[in-house]
């Protein structure tokens, strides 16, 4: 046993981990509006973003560049606050990797693209691999067992992947492999995904997680740069199909180590996939245990006082049931219900939450009805609002997602963004 981690922690020593967090994010709306993605609130205090970068920490890579374009201020300043922590005398570190027109003078225009610009900077850290991550997915994941079996079955690239609905496929990419578990074909976001064979309900689809021996990857991304007119730059569309042939390009099926089943991996890519995933978290015993003390979730934290529930009136009693409440919280004679409150929400007397998620800063009026909503950061609620009661009502002032999820942001109550969004 004590072999086999020396040698992985051998291999995550030789890894770069390149985190592309530059997307818009533009399913998820107003959301995205003035921040990245990636710099999303999730789970009660973190980021999106902190989930990826704790699993190169847990995972023993310390050498990681996040790579950023779109509205990533908020981004730059959660790394730079909740990041700093890690040691350059040690080679390790959170780099922050900004587009800045380092081979072309345009912004980055695909993945592929993103990293291409980059060349530069992966070559001065000298990796044997490059692992490429997607910064907007929630899971927890070791790293090190994924690049071990890139180097242990000689693979150029090898894809993490997992089995999701045959329906939804079509929203990722989609593979075929042999009985070697090596890729034969791969197509990104197909109109008829193929099933596995033997699952004719599921299919293999890509997490967008690539782990590159590092001469493949400078191979591949030149000669993709040299297809100025029929690529679009990017390693789902263009670099992956492109290799299928003439590399050998494996699949690592991502499942849960303990029970051997298929892992918790969320895509929270929509408005309603961001609200499901947040109150999954409230329940007794949810997939993503954030409370696991051997895989901690890392991110800044500001220091504020316990949460605080006041009042204890027959009709005003300050009270949250099956629900989350983060630190600085204070539920003054209101009641909370199945619901995920971020940090420094205030709730006022008489108020009635439920099945919300409330991002941090948030002031409820008093005499509110909030239910199946999602509140953006500094939203303040007027006294008697109602909402997710009349949808009609509900969609001529905010917007409400396919699954009726109300969404509520600052600029939609005329009300400025709050500074650190």
């Amino acid at each position: 046993m004590q072999t086999t981690q020396r040698y992985v922690s051998r291999l995550t020593r030789q890894t770069l981990a390149l985190v592309l967090a530059g997307g818009r994010g533009s399913r998820l709306h107003d959301l995205t509006k003035w921040r990245a993605k990636p710099a999303v609130p999730f789970g009660g205090k973190f980021r999106i973003i902190d989930f990826p970068l704790s699993n190169c920490i847990n995972s023993g890579i310390g050498q990681v560049g996040v790579i950023t374009q779109y509205k990533s201020h908020s981004l730059i300043r959660h790394i730079q606050r909740g990041w700093s922590f890690l040691r350059a005398e040690l080679n390790e570190f959170v780099e922050l990797l900004p587009a800045q027109q380092r081979i072309e003078t345009s912004w980055y225009e695909g993945t592929a693209d993103a990293v291409l610009q980059n060349l530069d900077i992966i070559r001065s850290h000298t990796p044997e691999y490059v692992l490429i991550l997607a910064g907007d997915h929630v899971y927890k994941m070791d790293y090190g067992t994924m690049i071990a079996a890139h180097v242990e079955n000689e693979a150029d690239i090898t894809v993490g992947c997992i089995e999701v609905p045959l329906e939804e496929a079509s929203a990722f990419g989609v593979m075929a492999v042999n009985d070697e578990m090596q890729i034969v074909e791969f197509t990104e976001k197909p109109e008829n995904p193929k099933s596995m064979p033997g699952q004719p309900t599921k299919a293999l689809a890509s997490m967008g997680i690539y782990v590159f021996s590092t001469r493949v990857l400078f191979d591949e991304l030149l000669r993709d740069h040299r297809q100025e007119t029929s690529s679009s730059h990017d390693f789902g569309k263009d670099i992956i199909p492109s290799v299928i042939k003439r590399l050998k390009v494996m699949a690592f099926p991502f499942r849960d180590p303990i029970h051997n089943k298929e892992a918790y991996w969320r895509d929270v890519g929509t408005v309603d996939a961001l609200w499901q995933a947040n109150l999954e978290l409230i329940g007794v015993s949810p997939e993503l245990n954030l409370y696991d003390s051997k895989w901690p979730i890392w991110t800044y934290q500001e220091q504020l006082p316990p949460a605080k529930f006041v009042f204890n009136d027959e009709n005003r009693r300050g009270s949250a049931v099956d629900s989350m409440v983060a630190g600085g919280c204070i539920v003054s004679g209101a009641t909370v219900k199945n619901s995920l409150l971020f940090s420094q929400v205030k709730v006022h007397s008489y108020s009635q939450v439920e099945d919300s998620v409330i991002f941090p800063d948030v002031e409820i009026g008093r005499h509110c009805r909030i239910r199946k909503a999602l509140l953006d950061r500094g939203c303040r609620i007027p006294d008697g609002t109602e909402v997710g009661f009349d949808e009609a009502k509900d969609r001529k002032r905010f917007y409400v997602s396919p699954k009726g999820v109300v969404l509520i942001t600052p600029e939609m109550l005329g009300q400025d963004y709050p500074h650190g969004l």
